[in-house]
């Protein structure tokens, strides 16, 4: 494992008291102001503790359906013109004997009665008395309690717990039933509740061995408590921000966790590049003030443009009307605020009060004295670490190491194009939840209870006027693939043929403003046949304009966006990395070399994902999940954006410290391995930290947050050894002088200069270029 130089200590000149008028004019702002930015600081954690510590309990638990989508137009009309909308809480009671028996029944009626009183309860439809067939299940053990909350919504837009505390009054025994509480809305409620406990987990998982692979790094207890300082401050800020979000718009429960990881994630590496490179100077002699500035020029540059990278990917996610990437947006934007803020701005002002006490409890004293002596025979060229001598062998041989690399992405990758989109269900839930358990019982022992159905609005149909054309449109339906039957005023239909007549009940199919239809068919509601069958639905003329809604179709109006603007997120996303990259380096060839390097590596995560999550494969290393056959439609667009942002932190290492070694050289070999040798450490380190802060968060028991945990944290691993340690050199030494080149219209960078000498209290080593200077890492 590769190590940081540590810090000697100053030499007796050094120690000397300095004049105010030596010193302080030369200190960065940060510390020159250090008391007032530290009270600031801890002033402002304090608010944000106590304005973001509910968050988790206001977050929004509501479909990731556009509003204003068609289905959810269709909900709205149902409820307000027909009176009916999917139920908020669906009790499913169980009987070791029948439920029409004479103590199932009277246990039943009581319940319903139960229900009916409750004040958060505005209707109920329950099996007792009404005996209606839909309602008992196949074996005649099982019936069902249908509930509808006062206030409820179409959209199933609730608080965090709502549904939940509901359900919580009536689930138990209740006699000789087993009452259990299933439910889309309960499901959503039990997934935030779950999320809200995950997020304390995973801090409780992250912080401390972060604080011991800090303490690794640092040899110090007391520089490896910086960061997590610094991490702590960005995620107190975060959540203060998401919870003033929730009083103006949807935050998903999801984006607390994500943005909670991605702020102790980004503060820790901001932090290790800039306390990496500030006792690098310490060791070379430096004073305080001018190791401190130093860093903030170097480092401190590249922090700043790694920050600007970061939130300009997670603002891509904002051209998607999802709550969920909206939300992940917001937070994330804000994360990258808060941990370059702490980064650049906090730390410098803890390192001036500390001073030399930033050393205290090495622990690893007599180790960091060999690596030092290792580490100074590297920077001397004499003796390049264990990534140096990969990288020299590598521009060596660079077809002999990099296709074999290229291939191993690829093979990674192939899984990929197997992905079938889906939506997260209840199986996101762990498969012995207690809401993930009913709503599979429901949805396996209750296949007439129509809960699942595709509905057709037809707004403005008179019934009886235009019962011939409704009765055309009704048999076509009931033609499409997979649709077991039709209902509508008209009465059922099935293959094309009218088999049940009307009924009294067939009343409820129309208004003075309308008429309605369902559409059943078997299978899972939100699962990729339904979805399907709702765009069929939507396809086959209709006798007026339809609105089609229902769950399929929900998952269709979900995924459909994400399809259309994926496009344009992606051509964002490019142009910023493209944009910046060139800014950054202005050569063409190193923009288009990390734009390609990083989408190779971003294609071999998402076919790993597949295989692991989608295919069940190696479950037992992520741990336990419910294998769905379907990847998130969500996900691929959500860690695209996160790990393309991440992962130009050690682009920005690595390339800054190469341009500057050609810049000196003029050698294109040289520079690569250089290059490598001398940032390795920094983004081996800081990826292994990203990854152990996404590992608490595949901890989680949700599925979803599983795979983001997996997915990001993979990608760190791949993006911090395959691609930086092998490809790049590789990629590079291919490209030759092409990499150098710099088109007219571009400025070029400046060449390396002489550096004038320091003056009292500045840097103590002479003759260092400008280059040298503005390098980052």
């Amino acid at each position: 494992m590769p190590s940081l130089p540590p810090v000697s200590a100053p030499t007796v000149k050094e120690r000397r008291p300095a004049a105010p008028s030596e010193t302080t004019p030369s200190l960065p702002f940060a510390a020159r102001h250090r008391h007032l930015v530290a009270l600031l600081a801890a002033l402002l954690m304090v608010l944000a503790w106590l304005v973001g510590h509910d968050v988790t309990d206001r977050v929004t638990t509501s479909s990731n359906v556009p509003h204003g989508s068609e289905s959810m137009n269709a909900g709205r009309v149902l409820a307000q013109d027909f009176g009916t909308r999917a139920p908020d809480l669906v009790l499913l009671a169980r009987a070791g004997e029948p439920v029409d028996g004479p103590r199932a029944a009277s246990a039943g009626r009581a319940l319903t009665r139960r229900v009916s009183a409750d004040p958060a309860v505005g209707r109920v439809a329950s099996y007792w008395p009404t005996r209606r067939a839909a309602l008992r299940s196949r074996d005649g053990r099982g019936a069902l309690v249908l509930t509808w909350l006062k206030g409820g919504a179409p959209s199933g837009r609730t608080s965090a717990g709502d549904v939940a505390r509901t359900a919580a009054r009536f689930t138990g025994r209740a006699g000789p039933l087993r009452v259990a509480a299933a439910g889309d809305l309960l499901v959503r409620d039990e997934v935030a509740r779950q999320a809200a406990h995950d997020v304390r987990h995973s801090e409780l998982v992250a912080l401390p061995v972060a604080l011991a692979l800090m303490a690794l790094v640092f040899g110090s207890v007391v520089a490896a408590a910086l960061p997590l300082l610094v991490g702590v401050f960005a995620v107190l800020g975060t959540m203060a921000v998401l919870r003033v979000l929730t009083g103006v718009t949807d935050v998903s429960p999801y984006a607390v966790n994500i943005s909670v990881a991605l702020a102790l994630g980004l503060s820790l590496d901001y932090s290790l590049f800039l306390l990496a490179r500030y006792r690098e100077e310490r060791a070379k002699g430096a004073a305080e003030p001018g190791a401190l500035r130093t860093m903030l020029r170097t480092s401190g540059r590249a922090v700043a443009f790694s920050a600007a990278t970061v939130a300009l990917a997670m603002s891509v996610l904002l051209v998607f009307p999802h709550a969920l990437l909206r939300s992940t947006a917001y937070g994330g934007i804000t994360v990258t605020v808060m941990a370059a803020l702490g980064a650049l701005v906090v730390l410098p002002a803890l390192l001036a009060l500390l001073g030399d006490r930033v050393n205290r409890l090495d622990l690893l004293a007599p180790l960091r004295r060999r690596s030092s002596r290792r580490a100074t025979a590297a920077a001397s060229g004499k003796a390049p670490g264990g990534w140096g001598r990969i990288a020299t062998v590598t521009v060596r041989h660079p077809l002999l190491v990099g296709l074999p690399a290229v291939v191993l992405l690829l093979l990674l990758a192939m899984p990929f194009g197997g992905a079938r989109p889906g939506v997260s269900d209840y199986r996101v839930l762990p498969a012995q939840h207690p809401a993930a358990q009913a709503t599979a019982a429901l949805q396996e022992g209750f296949p007439h209870a129509d809960l699942a159905s595709t509905t057709v609005v037809l707004r403005g149909l008179d019934a009886k006027a235009a019962a011939p054309s409704l009765d055309r449109y009704a048999r076509r339906l009931s033609a499409l693939p997979g649709v077991a039957r039709v209902d509508t005023v008209t009465g059922g239909y099935r293959h094309r043929r009218h088999v049940i007549p009307a009924g009294p009940e067939a009343a409820r199919f129309t208004s003075p403003r309308g008429t309605y239809l369902t559409v059943a068919a078997p299978g899972e509601p939100y699962g990729p046949a339904n979805t399907a069958l709702a765009r069929q639905v939507r396809a086959v003329p209709s006798p007026v304009p339809a609105l089609v809604g229902g769950p399929g179709a929900l998952a269709a109006d979900a995924q459909q966006p994400v399809t259309d603007r994926t496009p344009l997120a992606l051509g964002m996303a490019v142009a910023v990395v493209l944009l910046l990259v060139l800014a950054f380096t202005r050569r063409p060839m190193l923009a288009v070399k990390a734009l390609l390097l990083n989408a190779l590596s971003l294609c071999a995560t998402f076919g790993a994902i597949v295989y692991v999550f989608q295919e069940g494969h190696l479950r037992g290393l992520v741990g336990d999940f419910t294998v769905t056959g379907t990847t998130d439609t969500f996900l691929p667009v959500l860690v695209f954006c996160i790990a393309f942002g991440v992962s130009m932190d050690y682009e920005v290492i690595l390339l800054s410290r190469i341009v500057e070694e050609h810049d000196l050289t003029g050698d294109t070999a040289t520079a690569v391995v250089r290059g490598v040798d001398r940032t390795a450490a920094l983004f081996t380190w800081a990826a292994i930290i990203l990854t152990v802060v996404m590992a608490a968060l595949a901890t989680s028991q949700l599925t979803f947050l599983k795979l983001i945990g997996v997915s990001l944290a993979l990608a760190a691993l791949l993006d911090a050894t395959v691609v930086r340690g092998l490809l790049v050199p590789a990629a590079m030494a291919v490209a030759g002088r092409a990499n150098w080149w710099t088109p007219s219209w571009l400025p070029r960078r400046p060449r390396p200069r002489p550096e004038p000498e320091p003056g009292p209290g500045e840097d103590p080593a002479p003759g260092r270029t400008a280059t040298e200077r503005a390098a980052s890492g």
